[in-house]
């Protein structure tokens, strides 16, 4: 197992710097994380650093909250594919899922999945407000509508990924979904507790700490 191809190394933080960012892309390239996951006015700038190197993009739409239209969640893919992004993690319409407005919640994902097409997207359901059949309720439309992965949090809730979240959202897709565990995953051990649960790839801002932990063990 490559733990390091697990991992989206990530610096979602609005006040990060342009020098953070570049920090992130070298780290990313000596340690040969999956992605670097970063907001989208970072794209472009970290397609510069990246192009020699077998690392990623990912970038949020939608993000944090997952409240902007549909409409503005696929203008923001498309601008984000054409500067160099890899991979896409939307938030998904929370307030909608919980108004049972399933068929809006569909058809957001699915419109940007289309936009996206053929990258990955991947959808954050920010499982810390969401209840048990809520979550594998967003589940099953993230699959329905086509995204790769479905992801715990956004890592701006009250609380990131858990253990009994992780495992219900691998139980809620089939084996054509992966799941992405995010926020909260500071060291090793939680690492790798998240991934015996069934993620296959992490979220966390600590990868360079986690790998050393890992060369250690």
């Amino acid at each position: 197992m490559k733990l390091n191809k697990y991992i989206d190394h990530t610096l979602l933080k609005p006040e990060s710097k342009r020098e953070e960012i570049e920090k992130l892309c070298k780290e990313a390239i000596e340690y040969d994380f999956a992605t670097v996951c970063v907001n989208p006015y970072w794209v472009r700038y970290c397609e510069r650093l990246l192009k020699h190197s077998d690392v990623g993009i990912t970038t949020v739409i939608g993000f944090p909250l997952g409240a902007t239209t549909t409409k503005a969640k696929v203008a923001e893919t498309e601008e984000a594919i054409l500067n160099g992004a890899d991979e896409i993690d939307m938030v998904i319409n929370i307030g909608a899922l919980k108004s049972y407005d399933y068929e809006g919640v569909r058809k957001d994902i699915k419109s940007v999945v289309e936009a996206a097409a053929p990258h990955t997207v991947k959808v954050i359901l920010e499982t810390c407000l969401l209840t048990e059949k809520e979550i594998a309720m967003a589940c099953e439309l993230a699959e329905e509508s086509g995204a790769k992965f479905v992801k715990t949090s956004t890592g701006f809730g009250e609380y990131g990924a858990k253990l009994d979240d992780v495992k219900l959202m691998k139980e809620s897709v089939s084996k054509n979904v992966k799941v992405k565990a995010s926020g909260g995953i500071r060291d090793y051990k939680t690492a790798m507790e998240m991934i015996n649960a069934g993620a296959e790839r992490l979220g966390v801002s600590a990868g360079v700490s986690i790998m050393k932990e890992a060369l250690e063990q």
